[in-house]
């Protein structure tokens, strides 16, 4: 296979020669306090999405997902475990780069709640975090996967452990 079709911002597919992708696996957090779910909202099209971002070579995931919630949002977190593994090809219209996508999604649980103001969100594609009711959100209101995130978040209540001592047991070593 040399072409490899890619999701678009908006939706649409493109094709690409697979030489030309980049591979970035990235790690994202589901957190959901109350019936409520913290997101962001994509600059180019207005659609919701995780926190979470491109995971930087020799950096262990958890320690990813900390830093990418303290930019984005303002959020402390303690990551608690796996919930997801998606392969996604997308393109990147504001760049002009196509993706190998590895992302890793992982329930976590907010030390902190305070978000950070909308100037001071560090993210070149993100902005606006906030804390909305799950109730409210359908497939639709997100750039990607919104069908695995809401099945996701459904599942939480039973997958996220209430003691103060969960903790991911592989973050040291991923």
């Amino acid at each position: 296979m040399s072409e490899v079709e890619c999701i678009t911002l908006d939706g649409h597919t493109r094709v690409f020669n697979k030489d030309r992708l980049i591979l970035r696996p990235a790690a994202y957090a589901l957190i959901i306090q109350d019936g409520k779910i913290l997101l962001l909202k994509m600059q180019q099209t207005g659609k919701y999405h995780l926190p979470g971002g491109g995971i930087h070579l020799g950096e262990p995931i958890e320690a990813t997902l900390k830093r990418e919630l303290l930019e984005e949002t303002g959020v402390e977190i303690e990551v608690v475990r796996f919930a997801h593994f998606e392969e996604i090809f997308f393109y990147y219209d504001p760049s002009d780069r196509a993706y190998h996508g590895l992302h890793f999604y992982y329930f976590c649980k907010p030390k902190t709640l305070t978000l950070l103001p909308d100037d001071q969100v560090e993210d070149g594609s993100a902005e606006k975090p906030r804390w909305l009711d799950v109730r409210d959100l359908n497939a639709e209101d997100f750039q990607i996967r919104g069908d695995i995130i809401l099945e996701l978040c459904r599942d939480a209540s039973s997958a996220v452990p209430h003691d103060s001592h969960s903790h991911l047991s592989h973050a040291k070593g991923d």
